[in-house]
């Protein structure tokens, strides 16, 4: 009897718990995440210092990122009043720093989002309809996945001078792949469910399936799938750029920073280092946002 009892309080305390959306549990699976935290802190402070700081720079100091030195060429962090030195032409290294942060996070922003809606929507399309629409659809997946990107942008860095908004034109272009793969997939099995079953038994439209009943389903693959992209795409303009198709100097990015640095490896050690750490630490911080939000919005997690 007294187990009994027991029993009846426990289930009766769980009736009265207020229920938890998966949203709510994985935000607060976050906050308790320090690392998840510190690394996005870390990136919304450069991206804050990255956008807002040129402005300062350009409308109440008057200062050009492009402007040159040669008396001050190769000054050393601290040396002559340069917070981190000059480069070659004797430019400011910090200037040059923030502005190329700019070009290289608007690139791996902008680029991962297209590149995930163009992702999303084909995937999305593929694993929902099937028969030729998939057919179609993966005939594209399975062609870019068998030309090598490089070539592309080979191709396209000499047709047209690479700047900022083509360069995420084509990386968003020749990016979507994968995203498309993993949507296909979930949908794949999502669709065969039975709230989706029986959303269609009572005649909803395509639409309303795929945006109300498939698609909020796959947004945690999404939303991780995003951040894991945008720090590949800081890596792959840092590896263009040392192959001479990324963004073209004057324009400065921490890829073309660290490419023209190396032949002054000796004189100027410091431009090496700064956007070498610079990378490394936002593309660790893009890792370890997307490893804390995989594991925030595991579902298994949340039905455990």
């Amino acid at each position: 009897m007294a187990q009994e009892s027991k029993i009846a309080q426990l289930q009766q305390a769980e009736a009265r718990r207020p229920s938890r959306s998966f949203w709510r549990d994985a935000l607060d699976f976050i906050a308790r995440d320090r690392l998840t935290l510190f690394a996005s802190s870390v990136l919304l402070i450069f991206t804050l210092i990255c956008v807002f700081m040129p402005v300062v720079f350009e409308e109440v100091l008057n200062l050009d990122v492009n402007s040159t030195s040669i008396p001050n060429r190769f000054k050393q962090p601290g040396e002559g009043g340069f917070a981190l030195g000059t480069d070659q032409l004797g430019r400011d290294q910090f200037l040059r720093l923030i502005y190329g942060g700019r070009v290289s996070l608007t690139i791996a922003y902008l680029a991962s989002v297209i590149t995930v809606f163009i992702g999303i929507t084909l995937g999305l399309l593929a694993g929902y309809y099937g028969r030729q629409v998939d057919d179609v659809i993966s005939w594209g997946v399975n062609t870019l996945s068998a030309i090598p990107p490089i070539f592309l942008i080979l191709i396209a860095s000499a047709v047209w001078k690479p700047t900022t908004e083509l360069f995420v034109i084509i990386l968003a272009a020749l990016g979507w792949v994968g995203t498309s793969r993993l949507v296909r997939g979930e949908v794949l099995s999502l669709k065969e469910r039975d709230y989706v079953l029986s959303a269609r038994a009572v005649g909803a439209s395509d639409l309303r399936i795929l945006f109300l009943h498939i698609l909020p389903n796959v947004l945690p693959l999404i939303i991780v799938t995003t951040t894991i992209i945008a720090g590949n795409l800081i890596l792959y303009e840092s590896s263009l750029s040392y192959l001479g198709v990324g963004i073209q100097p004057p324009t400065p990015t921490w890829g073309n920073m660290l490419t023209d640095s190396r032949s002054y490896f000796v004189s100027g050690v410091h431009l090496v280092f700064t956007p070498g750490i610079l990378i490394l630490i936002t593309v660790l911080c893009f890792y370890l946002v997307g490893d804390g939000l995989r594991d925030a919005l595991d579902p298994r997690r949340y039905q455990q």
